[in-house]
């Protein structure tokens, strides 16, 4: 399973710059302390902790000192996923370039505002997208390319283990890829020694443990919070209904699951010379448990009590609300996971999120350069989303689909993005913004309204990712489809690898302090906060477009049976 510690090295030498745009002035917001005393003798120390994460477009890692509000330093590598033989998935030589482009990156970031080259941290911890499927043989070797959460090919173990566990199981969690493989007789599956996902891989690679965060862990198999282990009754279900067709129980398949602050394992020498070839980084450092992106969400937005949510916006989009009772019924919209520290959360997960919005950005910044007045990417998407302000409440009667895959909730297999109008509808670049900004918030809305009529009251609903740089904005608009007011927090401008490198220094306080209480006494307690609060205009017109959106539902199934894939 350990690849070889010089094989990715190439990566590490300026491939990093693909993702790296901005990131190196990212790191420093707020903190203030380039070159400072306290952050250069945290960094000699060991007093600071690493996060990294596998995120759907960059791999990301981030530094933060003793306060763990302090970003000491950042980097990153651009990656996208692959279409192959149907499937999506990421090149597995790619996870350990990328990873050791990210980590030269950050290195470099220290090294050019310390003047020094660190060789060990306080903890590290490791992130990556949910669910999705890594199997491997009793030798550690990958059995079949991983498969992604995007993938929706698994429809038929998804209902079968549904029906099966009385609990709703996503297309894209691990138990329905492995059960569909075990459906479909693929030759691997007698050979299966270990199931994980990527965050998981990741973390076994550098440590030999075969551990997983419990958030993570949800979306694997499902999680009995009150004993923080996979649900004993459901394990005893499926193993009667895999039967012999497994070589094993699926609980032997499944990694470890540990809660926010267990020891996880530390970095080994192979560890240590994979994740930094040149030699300099020294194993030993302990590692957290590692996570989901959604758990590195719920931590960086201060999400992990209940009657809290956040809303994460990147390829996918999703939301999660912490729950104070079991819902009443079984919903297909709605998942069922848990908080790094293994409270139950509703999750509103959608396979697309803002890649679409990016798309129609490129085009437009194209058209500044043909005009010969190029604009930065920045630039653009700042203009456009100033613009959208312009729009009206319901943009129009413009609707805009951004499913590039297929979307569950929105019960389509496949994606066929589409920009819809009526010929009385008011075609303005307003109010085209609008409906592309609205667009990315229409299936999430979809499930949010499930959520909303099982009761779910929500005290706070933060929200983050790169499309809410923007100010007052994609805020107010998802304030305004969600009816709930919306903040926006400063310490989140870094995402999910400052969440797990939060994650990570919490080891250190795990004995004192719940992970709630860490968060609202350590990291936030002097956060800054800015609050969109929903537009009683902005509601009524969301709820006008929403209408029309999922009428217009009908016109991506016709684009899916119309328009295959291929050109």
């Amino acid at each position: 399973m350990i690849p070889s510690t010089g094989s990715g090295t190439q990566g590490s030498t300026g491939s990093g710059t693909q993702g790296s745009t901005g990131s190196g002035t990212e790191g420093s917001t707020g903190s203030g302390t380039e070159g400072s005393t306290t952050a250069r003798d945290d960094i000699v120390a060991g007093r600071t902790s690493l996060g990294i994460e596998f995120g759907s477009t960059r791999i990301k890692a981030c530094l933060i000192g003793s306060d763990a509000t302090e970003v000491l330093a950042t980097g990153s590598f651009a990656w996208e996923n692959r279409l192959e033989d149907g499937l999506w998935t990421y090149a597995i030589d790619e996870v350990w370039a990328g990873l050791q482009a990210a980590y030269a990156e950050l290195v470099a970031d220290v090294e050019n505002r310390y003047d020094l080259r660190p060789e060990t941290f306080g903890a590290i911890g490791i992130s990556a997208m949910m669910h999705g499927y890594l199997a491997f043989d009793a030798q550690g070797e990958l059995l079949v390319p991983f498969r992604t959460w995007r993938n929706t090919n698994t429809g038929a173990a998804a209902t079968e283990l549904t029906d099966l566990l009385g609990v709703n199981i996503p297309l894209r969690w691990s138990i329905a890829h492995l059960h569909q493989a075990v459906v479909d007789g693929e030759a691997h599956v007698p050979q299966l020694d270990f199931i994980t996902t990527l965050a998981g891989y990741v973390h076994t690679t550098l440590t030999g443990e075969r551990v997983l965060g419990v958030g993570d862990a949800s979306g694997m198999f499902p999680i009995d919070s009150a004993s923080g282990d996979y649900d004993e009754r459901m394990l005893q279900a499926y193993d009667a209904l895999a039967g012999d067709r497994l070589p094993t129980k699926v609980k032997d398949l499944l990694p470890t699951v540990l809660p926010a602050g267990a020891a996880a394992g530390t970095l080994t020498d192979d560890g240590a010379r994979l994740l930094d070839p040149t030699g300099t980084l020294q194993p030993g450092i302990p590692l957290c448990p590692p996570e989901g992106d959604a758990g590195t969400g719920m931590v960086a937005t201060n999400s992990v009590s209940p009657r809290t949510g956040n809303v994460s916006a990147g390829t996918s989009i999703f939301a999660m609300v912490v729950i104070e009772r079991p819902l009443a019924e079984v919903h297909h919209e709605l998942d069922l996971v848990t908080t790094p520290a293994g409270d139950a959360v509703a999750m509103v997960h959608c396979n697309n999120g803002a890649s679409e919005l990016a798309a129609w950005a490129g085009l437009f910044t194209r058209f500044s350069a043909a005009a010969g007045q190029p604009l930065s990417d920045d630039a653009v998407f700042d203009a456009l989303f100033r613009e959208a302000l312009d729009g009206e409440a319901d943009a129009g009667g413009l609707i805009a689909y951004n499913h590039l895959a297929g979307e569950p909730i929105a019960g389509l297999t496949e994606g066929r993005p589409l920009f819809v109008r009526t010929p009385d509808s008011a075609f303005t670049l307003a109010n085209f913004m609008r409906s592309q900004l609205y667009g990315v918030f229409g299936t999430l809305a979809l499930g949010m309204q499930v959520l909303t009529a099982e009761g779910v009251e929500l005290d706070r609903m933060f929200a983050h990712g790169g499309m809410f740089r923007t100010a007052g904005v994609a805020q107010r608009f998802l304030a305004g489809a969600l009816g709930a007011p919306v903040a926006v927090g400063e310490l989140a401008s870094e995402g999910g690898a400052w969440g797990i490198a939060v994650l990570a220094s919490y080891l250190a306080h795990a004995e004192s302090a719940s992970l709630g209480e860490y968060l609202e006494r350590d990291v936030f307690a002097s956060a800054s906060l800015a609050v969109a609060e929903p537009d009683p205009a902005d509601v009524a017109g969301f709820t006008a477009y929403l209408d029309r959106y999922r009428a217009g539902l009908a016109i991506e199934a016709a684009a899916i049976t119309a328009l295959p894939t291929g050109r």
